[in-house]
């Protein structure tokens, strides 16, 4: 994982054609800062992943910062992680995913000179902070972090952690629906490593057709419940065009539930999906009351 500090420029995308500019660029004159990437550093990441690749990418769209947020996940436990209390075991199905911090700070600083007219923040995301909470503080203390996401893949199965989108696979989708919405808030109340929350329905983005249409209105109850969790801990809550978009109407309950702050990530895992769908996610953002600050690189307001 990330043996060439500064991979290839590669603005395109595995098995698709170049996507154009025209098609990332928001409307009107907000530019935003895309504060969820991913380069060869993230434990998921192929080889066509490039941090120099989504920096040239994000400065060809205009974009005025780009946050790399690598993957900080746990194979294992260590004495002050929760999970060792629990029982189950951690999903090791990449294998061991370490962070080599010091080879990505440096990959940072690099890319720093090379596109100097970019603003680029260091970052991670970390995974399921509230059951390797001393795994995760002592890598996240180890150097500067401007952007902390925190999120979560997996769910408890059989003794395991398990990916979610495996579980639809197995589990009624529903069920498993607003079992991972109850995971989410159980990582709100207890973690507070992290600033902002990554992909708020990440297991929406495997929904099953046999499933049939997936409704936002279905799980109201459960989007608020985390929503008010969010709130209430004064943090910020993304919206992923990674993943479908929440609706106009999501992102009003997030305002009616206290929520204050949003931020936008594309979840790039390779350059050419830097700043993707940004226009349609800035008209929602825009139509459900948020607003950008003074400075491109902060968080919008409602």
């Amino acid at each position: 994982m990330g043996s060439n500090p500064i991979g290839p420029t590669d603005s395109g995308r595995a098995g698709h054609v170049t996507l154009s500019a025209v098609n990332h660029v928001p409307a009107g004159n907000h530019v935003l800062a895309d504060n969820h990437v991913h380069s060869q550093w993230s434990h998921d990441t192929g080889p066509r992943a490039s941090m120099a690749g989504a920096c040239a990418r994000a400065v060809e769209l205009g974009l005025p910062a780009v946050a790399f947020t690598e993957h900080l996940d746990f194979t294992d436990w260590g004495p002050d992680d929760p999970i060792a209390a629990t029982g189950i075991t951690p999903n090791n199905e990449w294998g061991r995913r370490p962070l080599d911090i010091s080879g990505y700070l440096s990959c940072l600083e690099e890319c720093r000179h090379r596109y100097p007219t970019l603003r680029i923040l260091s970052g991670a995301e970390a995974g399921e902070p509230h059951l390797f909470a001393g795994s995760a503080a002592a890598v996240l203390s180890s150097g500067r972090f401007d952007r902390v996401l925190g999120s979560v893949h997996t769910l408890p199965s059989g003794g395991r952690l398990v990916y979610a989108r495996a579980l639809l696979r197995r589990e009624p989708a529903a069920a498993l629906m607003r079992r991972y919405f109850a995971e989410v808030v159980a990582m709100i109340e207890g973690s507070d490593l992290f600033e902002v929350l990554a992909h708020l329905d990440y297991p929406r983005r495997y929904w099953p057709v046999a499933a049939g249409r997936y409704r936002e209105s279905d799980f109201e109850e459960e989007y608020r419940a985390v929503l008010r969790a969010l709130a209430s801990s004064g943090r910020v809550l993304e919206l992923n065009t990674a993943s479908p978009l929440g609706s106009v109407s999501l992102l009003r309950w997030w305002r009616e539930e206290g929520g204050t702050a949003l931020s936008f990530g594309s979840d790039a895992h390779l350059p050419g999906y830097v700043g993707e769908r940004f226009a349609e996610a800035v008209s929602r953002a825009e139509a459900a009351g948020f607003r950008p600050g003074r400075d491109p690189v902060d968080f919008w307001r409602g």
